[in-house]
């Protein structure tokens, strides 16, 4: 029976996988934000042998004007539409039957928006490479340089969302009411206020609370146990129901680790605010909290 990962796969389990004979592809996701050009440079450097580069300014984000791309979100990073997203897919020679393994070198920082962006196009199996190509290295695992021979195109199949993704004005009618509840994935000084070095405004949507993505992962740089996390969310949530939580983040893209984190700790399906803090700063009348 074939292997069908949906959250996490080890480096060793990804090497299988690929012995198996079983469809798979892997993407290499890593990035930089602040520097656009270190993620293909780093993948064109050295990346897991046959790995498709997903960019995320070029591949996983809307560009141009929302009107006109049909973009699914606001903010610095916008959801492209799904038909979109779907025709890049069949670009690259992904399709519908296939396993799919998403890695970075940013402690799984932007690999999880494709996780997420395949689960929002009905796409059940794709999991996150544990400890990303740090731990595919440190195993051995085969590794390439510069770009990969092209795939013969498909037509990738859109199914019914896997997950759940709430717009700004959801939210902003939504903040205060008992049951929703927004969890912000910036670090402690964004989320305070205290320092903004992306976008125009500081402070955080009032009544978030804090958890900064990299809280995930252990010391190794592998995402803590199951058990670990469902403690720390659970201690952070208090009584509030783990399925009324909304993510945010600054654009979108760092909130979803935490998505994962709550899917691994057996917490259920959470949503995901795309838009995060820089759709929500971009209107002066929504509210705006700090400290």
């Amino acid at each position: 029976m074939p292997s069908r990962f949906t959250t996490l796969i080890s480096a060793t389990e990804l090497q299988a996988l690929q012995a198996s004979g079983q469809p798979c592809m892997v993407f290499d996701c890593s990035c930089d934000l602040m520097q656009p050009a270190t993620g293909p440079a780093q993948y064109q450097e050295a990346h897991i042998a046959g790995a498709v580069y997903a960019h995320l300014d070029n591949n996983l984000s809307a560009k141009g004007d929302r009107a006109a791309t049909g973009a699914a979100s606001g903010g610095r990073h916008p959801l492209p539409a799904r038909e979109t997203f779907a025709q890049w897919l069949g670009s690259v020679g992904f399709g519908n039957d296939m396993q799919a393994v998403v890695y970075d070198r940013q402690g799984a920082n932007y690999c999880g928006r494709l996780w997420w962006m395949l689960k929002w196009l009905g796409h059940q199996n794709v999991a996150v490479l544990d400890g990303g190509f740090q731990a595919w290295q440190a195993m051995g695992g085969a590794v390439s340089s510069g770009s990969e021979a092209p795939r013969a195109a498909t037509v990738f199949q859109v199914g019914d969302a896997l997950v759940r993704l709430v717009d700004v004005d959801t939210v902003a009618h939504r903040v205060g009411l008992a049951d929703q509840h927004i969890l912000d994935a910036r670090g402690a000084p964004r989320f305070r206020g205290e320092t903004e070095p992306i976008d125009p405004v500081a402070g955080h949507i009032p009544g978030a609370l804090n958890r900064p993505f990299n809280l995930n992962l252990g010391a190794d740089g592998k995402f803590k146990d199951a058990a670990t996390l469902r403690a720390e969310f659970s201690a952070l949530l208090g009584q509030r129901n783990p399925a009324d939580v909304v993510h945010h983040c600054g654009s979108g893209v760092s909130a979803v680790p935490n998505i994962l984190a709550m899917e691994i700790a057996g917490l259920g399906n959470s949503s995901l605010f795309a838009g995060s803090w820089s759709e929500w700063c971009s209107d002066p009348a929504r509210p705006v909290a700090q400290g």
